[in-house]
């Protein structure tokens, strides 16, 4: 018997596993992304089952890609869903097991330091085993493609409601209840990429004591930020960092989102949008974003930019990171965002930011939900038609 204790580099472990059997394929995981979901599948496992979760608000969240289900269906796999999922188990015919804290993501598999066991003894594959058909004959029907696209539907009008705090009640679990413990909360770690976006210009900076719903009315962030230009390099499911310029010399980050890809018209300011934000004749273009959160404080009360570009250095941002690393172009955080409507972080920035205004939140908590749903809020109704007919 071996058994190995991993705490890192499950994504070398899960091709070794495939190349030497890859006879059956089976999945206990509640977070699915489909990067990862990809890599599985160019590896030809022969058949696939599957037991995740079906809850609206893991995938809204983009703590899972409804895109992952719909890529497992096409190729033949099976999946069921269980509510309150926490387990991860992964089995590779009769030869080999995997207990992991590694959700099926791209950050799991590569990067984050995830602790677990691989094990190829016959008796424990066989406990395994029996665990995932106990666990898969309780949790109902297989998925159909059908579902897929309603649930895909549902998600895309909660994304361009702006994730209103009314419209969550539609963000069903459509998982089996069988009575398994607590569900995990995990909120913006399945990102792909970070943008931090620059709101306000130098000519239009704000004290360090504006308070964050101030900014909220008269920016509407909640919703969508807005850029003079189309806007390209951001697609669904990137995290947008709220930046706001302040007569301090500084930009300080006091929010975040998960921004949605542009799509001309739908994300495009209407005279109603211009008339009660007269700056959007100049700044017309959104990228609209969903899941908000706000300190509840003042913008002085925000992450320091200029506190991340000290740490880091070349590292705080994606361009400077890239230069620094082909000892080419500009290496200096400070001008890489000049002129810019936002800038891309890097992943360790992506990180340090992150964490940092987690911090901020435990210290000065989050604008509640029934604050924001006083502000306005787009119509997903008229967002979801234009969106359909393009």
């Amino acid at each position: 018997m071996t058994i190995r204790l991993i705490d890192g580099g499950w994504g070398n472990e899960f091709t070794e596993a495939l190349v030497v059997d890859g006879s059956q394929l089976l999945i206990v995981c509640p977070f699915i992304k489909a990067r990862a979901i990809e890599h599985l599948l160019s590896l030809k496992p022969a058949a696939i089952q599957v037991i995740t979760r079906f809850n609206l608000v893991d995938f809204a969240g983009i703590a899972s890609d409804i895109t992952a289900l719909r890529q497992l269906l096409k190729a033949g796999a099976s999946v069921r869903g269980v509510r309150n999922l926490h387990a991860k188990l992964y089995i590779f015919g009769n030869s080999r097991a995997m207990i992991t804290s590694a959700n099926l993501t791209h950050a799991a598999l590569n990067y984050n330091h995830e602790f677990g066991l691989v094990v190829d003894d016959e008796q424990v594959i066989k406990r395994c085993r029996d665990y995932f058909d106990d666990l898969w004959t309780k949790a109902g029907k297989d998925l159909l493609l059908h579902q897929v696209d309603d649930w895909e539907s549902t998600v895309k009008s909660h994304h361009l409601s702006g994730g209103q705090p009314d419209t969550a009640a539609d963000l069903q679990d459509f998982g089996t209840d069988v009575s398994l413990a607590d569900p995990l909360l995990l909120p913006l770690s399945g990102a792909s990429r970070a943008f931090v976006k620059l709101l306000g210009s130098g000519s239009n900076r704000v004290p360090l004591s504006t308070e964050t719903m101030e900014e909220l009315e008269g920016g509407g962030c909640h919703w969508a930020v807005a850029y003079s230009r189309r806007p390209r390099r951001v697609k669904d499911g990137d995290v947008i960092f709220m930046g706001r310029l302040t007569n301090s010399n500084d930009i300080r980050v006091f929010g975040r989102a998960i921004g949605m890809e542009h799509k001309p018209e739908r994300d495009d300011a209407t005279p109603a949008d211009i008339e009660k934000r007269p700056w959007k004749g100049k700044w017309p273009h959104y990228i609209r974003v969903h899941g908000a959160e706000f300190i509840a404080g003042a913008m002085g009360d925000g992450v320091s930019l200029n506190e991340l570009m000290d740490a880091l250095q070349a590292d705080a941002f994606a361009s400077t990171q890239r230069n620094a690393a082909r000892d080419e172009g500009n290496i200096n955080p400070r001008h890489a965002y000049r002129q810019q409507a936002a800038v891309e972080l890097s992943e360790r920035g992506f990180w340090w930011l992150d964490e940092r205004l987690q911090e901020k939140f435990g210290t000065h908590g989050r604008i509640p939900q029934s604050a924001l749903r006083q502000l306005d809020w787009p119509d997903p109704a008229i967002a979801l038609a234009m969106d359909n007919a393009g």
